[in-house]
């Protein structure tokens, strides 16, 4: 089973002040942790969709080493105010895979080991498969092929909870003990 991650990562970061993706979080860029945990969960292939002249389509190869990773490449999304659903669907386009999971880049704190439970579980399912955590449905999501297509097809003018209630594909919540699943970091104040 091939396995992918689209990581939505186009924002401007406005409500945390601009540049979050490469803010330090414990001793390593917030971006290059959130690869990390899809790397050492077995994710195969990584499409990061960023912004035009955005900080991480510019980074410094020190500060986020794992964007020279082999297996993590840059997608453009040549218009970004259309919101995350657009960025997802731009790293649908380039990304052929039995499963694909998305995971916004501001969610460090997501675990190796959850990556790897809903890869494990996804393997052999039909439907979406998401992390839970507190009864609380979280990240990353596991698409299978058929839903991705799917979400391609869908209006733009969408997002992808719209389109995943609309195609009512069937869905399993795996309860996880991590709630990092749960933690984006919007503003400065997430860290803590």
């Amino acid at each position: 089973m091939s396995v992918a991650a689209v990581v939505p990562a186009a924002g401007k970061g406005e409500r945390f002040g601009g540049a979050k993706l490469l803010v330090d979080v414990e001793s390593e860029a917030l971006i290059n942790r959130t690869l990390r945990s899809l790397l050492d969960g077995g994710v195969d292939r990584i499409v990061v969709v960023v912004a035009p002249g955005g900080a991480l389509a510019t980074a410094d190869p020190e500060t986020v080493p794992l964007l020279g990773d082999p297996r993590v490449e840059l997608a453009l999304n040549p218009d970004p105010e259309r919101g995350m659903f657009s960025s997802i669907r731009e790293g649908l386009r380039v990304v052929d895979a039995d499963t694909v999971l998305v995971l916004p880049a501001d969610m460090p704190f997501v675990e190796a080991r959850t990556v790897a439970a809903v890869i494990g579980t996804a393997a052999g399912n039909v439907g979406v498969v998401s992390p839970r955590h507190a009864g609380e449905r979280g990240h990353p999501i596991a698409l299978p092929g058929s839903v991705c297509r799917a979400v391609l097809a869908a209006d733009p003018g969408s997002d992808l909870k719209q389109v995943l209630a609309d195609l009512d594909p069937p869905r399993m919540a795996l309860d996880v003990d991590d709630p990092g699943v749960l933690r984006d970091v919007d503003v400065a104040g997430d860290l803590h």
